[in-house]
């Protein structure tokens, strides 16, 4: 049996809150869909690529620059992925699952774009922001960050991400949080 709300396509397009936290590491650096569930059935051994444009992956979304996608406002995600059925999760849902698949890529020179959106007027993306920023910087960056952004929040679940990476990261000083 198949927990649909586990489905990693679910929660990076159907999904309208945030990612629970459990499950962040198993988005890996997926940002849109999944397709393992197409990639391990056995009738898809049968399959052939198609020939319709309109199908065919977009060559500037195969490896597309993280930095770039966090940088998109409403209108530059709408013109980006134009007559794209990404353009259909819109831009918070979006940005929020590039903002889980930085925060397990590990790479820190990430970590400034990341901090920039901890700003974000959308309570979803300043939550996802914080995980993911928590993933990339030590515990004296984020401790020293953390009051100023606590103090003007009023989302109570961007509060929320706050306490459980300051909470869970109390082992971890120095180091980068390692979060689950």
């Amino acid at each position: 049996m198949l927990d649909a709300r586990r489905c990693i396509s679910y929660l990076t397009i159907e999904h309208r809150g945030p990612i629970p936290r459990d499950l962040r590491t198993a988005i890996g650096n997926r940002i849109y869909g999944c397709d393992d569930c197409l990639a391990v059935c056995p009738w898809n051994k049968f399959a052939h690529p198609t020939t319709e444009p309109g199908y065919i992956a977009r060559e500037d979304l195969k490896a597309p620059d993280l930095a770039m996608l966090l940088r998109l406002d409403d209108a530059a995600f709408r013109r980006f992925f134009s007559r794209s059925p990404v353009k259909r999760v819109g831009r918070d849902r979006f940005i929020r699952n590039v903002l889980i698949a930085i925060g397990n890529s590990g790479d820190t020179s990430l970590a400034s774009d990341v901090g920039d959106l901890l700003y974000d007027a959308s309570p979803l993306v300043r939550g996802a922001a914080v995980w993911a920023f928590s993933k990339l910087v030590g515990r004296d960056r984020l401790e020293a960050i953390a009051p100023s952004h606590q103090d003007g929040e009023v989302d109570p679940q961007v509060l929320e991400e706050w306490r459980l990476v300051l909470d869970a990261g109390k082992a971890h000083k120095g180091d980068p949080l390692r979060l689950e």
